[in-house]
């Protein structure tokens, strides 16, 4: 089997909690962003942009998260909130692609989400092709406006997903995969 298609293959999605670090290095990164933007991408819109969290970034945001969290739970545990405070500190490296949808005559608004999906589909299976282990999610703060305003979001932008990446700290398990006969058809 080829290089690429090995590396595809073997991809699989490992809990934030299970990332371990060191993140990856400047210059890994910039190449994990530069395949990410290698994406199909009509009316060249660049219809979405990264934010990295590192380092003390990840505690940073993570006040806004619990911020917000014990604003709409007033009654949290202290537990509660400190897991919505450590949210992007549970992996080294956390990127956040942000879809940004243009008004545009000519490229839909689905095509620009789509770009930004692949976007991130492209930053996962290349941080994997650099030896890392990476998990895209979206979680309740994905979809809070308080928190995308705190992340410097504008209106016409949405968070595609959250890549956390690190070291798996055990080997990956994989899961079932539906069978082809079943995701399948061949028309006519």
């Amino acid at each position: 089997m080829p290089d690429a298609l090995s590396l595809l293959t073997t991809r699989r999605s490992v809990k934030p909690i299970e990332l371990a670090g060191p993140a990856p290095s400047a210059s890994e990164v910039e190449t994990i962003l530069k395949v990410a933007s290698r994406v199909p991408d009509h009316g060249k819109l660049t219809p979405w942009r990264f934010i990295l969290f590192e380092g003390d970034a990840r505690t940073a945001i993570g006040e806004t998260i619990a911020g917000a969290f014990r604003s709409d739970r007033p009654d949290a545990t202290a537990d509660q909130i400190e897991f919505e405070r450590n949210r992007l500190a549970r992996a080294p490296l956390v990127i956040a692609v942000v879809s940004r949808v243009a008004a545009n005559p000519k490229i839909p608004e689905w095509e620009q989400v789509l770009s930004a999906g692949a976007a991130t589909m492209n930053l996962v299976t290349a941080a994997h092709a650099l030896g890392y282990a990476a998990n895209w999610i979206t979680e309740w703060y994905a979809y809070d406006r308080r928190i995308c305003r705190a992340m410097g979001l504008a209106d016409n932008e949405r968070i595609a997903g959250f890549v956390h990446i690190g070291r798996a700290s055990r080997p990956p398990e994989d899961r079932p995969r539906p069978p082809l006969s079943e995701i399948v058809t061949r028309y006519g």
